[in-house]
């Protein structure tokens, strides 16, 4: 399916999730009483974008964290040297993707003054994260995928740090301007233009179109075994663009058109969110943890030249049982008496076996021995 048939999949599933636009002054079916209207859309049974979405993040929250710790506790088992270098790359990845889980939340509540800020700054910040690291991986495929050897772990951290740092940078001024500089009334950051918000991610798009170009040249690099990384970050940045630009033209238009600008906003960010983080889970994360310990075709050529013996209980038992074997055919051959090894008369009646020290004359012996004998008289 093309970008062509994505762009309209996208939008309609955004419209079958979003809410009617209604105000609501009692509590919905499945909320307390007691219970702050800020929080209605996580247990109002009648909306469905809340539910779904918030079931969605909660279980993109586990899968997360624990795809975290495999990968972390893999490391000790990763025999690709490459490979290891970009784990630390992967887990602040990895990081960035647990946290737009957790933010959805932020756009399921009700929107106050904490929510707001939240949205606004971190929306950028943890998608610049993530846009980022997949920057510098794809950088560093480009190196491996023609010389078989990247730059240093540290490095690639570097570079995808340094990235996201000028997004956190953005942010900080942008709220610092909008909100604490803010003239003629109290600061309220969910007093935003929507061509505001949007334009505020313009560097985070930039890193994710970089991150899709940087991607195609490691697929025509001399060593095949990167290329399916490289795939994996296509993928990933593919579908992100295409779910960018499905919620920026519902958030700037397709509400507004609709006729439910207010209503439509929050769920259109919160499905955007939980979609690119499962996106990011199902076409990057889980196919970059299977394959950190695959061993390369170097490691498995080494095997298989020099085969190494396992250590085990039946090992150490065979190699005494041969050692002890050895030292009892020695002492054998040492306790052999000297006259068998010495050549036997044919006329010692031999049978195969060896004799004793027993002697037995013969009968030519016997008559020469009686005529040696005097005679009487």
């Amino acid at each position: 399916m093309g970008a062509a048939g994505v762009l309209p999949a996208a939008a309609c599933v955004l419209l079958a999730l979003l809410p009617p636009g209604r105000a609501q002054s009692t509590p919905p079916a499945g909320c307390g009483k007691d219970l702050s209207s800020l929080y209605y859309n996580l247990c109002d049974l009648s909306a469905a974008w809340g539910i779904a979405v918030e079931a969605v993040a909660s279980l993109g929250v586990v899968t997360s964290f624990v795809l975290t710790i495999v990968l972390v506790a893999s490391l000790p088992f990763v025999q690709d040297p490459p490979k290891k270098s970009l784990v630390a790359t992967q887990v602040f990845f990895m990081l960035g993707t647990f946290g737009l889980f957790c933010l959805t939340f932020d756009f399921i509540v009700g929107p106050n003054f904490s929510t707001c800020a939240s949205r606004r700054f971190l929306f950028g910040v943890l998608f610049g994260l993530c846009f980022s690291c997949l920057l510098a991986h794809a950088v560093a495929l480009n190196f491996l995928a023609r010389r078989n050897r990247g730059p240093r772990g540290w490095v690639t951290l570097a570079v995808a740090l340094l990235l996201a740092l000028v997004e956190v940078i953005i942010n900080a001024e942008w709220l610092t301007i909008t909100v604490a500089r803010r003239e003629g009334g109290p600061a309220d950051p969910c007093v935003l233009a929507d061509a505001d918000f949007v334009l505020a991610l313009t560097y985070v798009m930039v890193l994710l179109v970089a991150a899709f170009g940087t991607a195609w040249p490691a697929l025509c690099g001399r060593y095949t075994r990167w290329r399916k990384h490289g795939a994996f970050i296509l993928a990933t940045t593919g579908l992100s663009m295409a779910i960018w630009v499905a919620w920026t033209a519902m958030y700037l238009y397709g509400n507004q058109r609709a006729g439910e600008k207010p209503g439509w906003d929050d769920p259109t960010l919160a499905i955007a969110l939980v979609a690119n983080a499962c996106a990011f889970i199902l076409l990057y994360v889980i196919p970059e943890v299977t394959h950190v310990t695959r061993r390369g075709p170097e490691q498995a050529y080494e095997d298989d030249g020099y085969p190494t013996r396992g250590v085990g209980y039946e090992t150490i038992l065979k190699e005494q049982k041969s050692q002890s074997m050895f030292v009892e055919n020695k002492a054998f051959s040492m306790d052999e008496p000297s006259f068998a090894k010495k050549p036997v008369s044919p006329y010692s009646g031999y049978n195969g076996q060896l004799l004793t020290s027993v002697y037995q004359p013969t009968e030519m012996a016997l008559m020469h021995k009686v005529r040696a004998l005097p005679s009487p008289g």
